[in-house]
């Protein structure tokens, strides 16, 4: 007796399957037409957050985002929502001019974005120990993340969602 193949489209259910099975309570779906997986996109509490000082191109504080366990899901390649107050002169504004690659999280994989929180360079800002941030689209649900230091805040900037930290450095302003 001779076996038959599966077609495309029951090989693809079956690796959606699995893939599931896997992951836990993460989501994929399946595509036919590219025979790829998508992703739906992260929000906010499907993430943990790191904040770090980093010293390069004057200061800066980088992001590390990473999906909570059996979470599978993507960051879209722009910037974060963030603000250091209530204020509207302390919410980060874009320091890339383009949208980036999203960045698909699950497991060990992170995403980083960089946050300068002061382009000016005279003596002004105010400062501030904690940093509000959420899912650009998910403001509703922002967590507050203490910094590592106090940061002179003046005219904030944040760099798009990358896969490489390199590519999360704030310049300019």
């Amino acid at each position: 007796m001779r076996s038959r193949f599966a077609a495309r489209s029951a090989r693809l259910a079956l690796a959606a399957v699995a893939a599931l099975a896997l992951g836990g309570a993460a989501t994929a779906t399946a595509t036919a037409d590219s025979g790829g997986f998508t992703t739906r996109p992260c929000a906010t509490s499907d993430l943990n957050f790191k904040v770090t000082s980093e010293t390069q191109a004057g200061g800066y504080y980088l992001i590390t985002a990473r999906a909570k366990p059996g979470i599978i899901c993507h960051l879209e390649g722009v910037f974060p929502s963030a603000s250091f107050g209530s204020h509207p002169d302390t919410a980060v504004s874009p320091a890339e001019h383009s949208v980036s690659d999203d960045v698909v999280l699950a497991g060990s994989t992170a995403a980083y974005a960089g946050i300068n929180p002061k382009t000016t360079t005279d003596d002004n800002g105010v400062q501030f120990d904690r940093l509000h941030l959420s899912v650009a689209g998910d403001e509703e649900n922002a967590v507050t993340l203490r910094l590592p230091d106090t940061a002179t805040v003046d005219r904030p900037i944040a760099t798009n969602w990358h896969a490489d930290p390199a590519d999360a450095v704030p310049f300019g302003g």
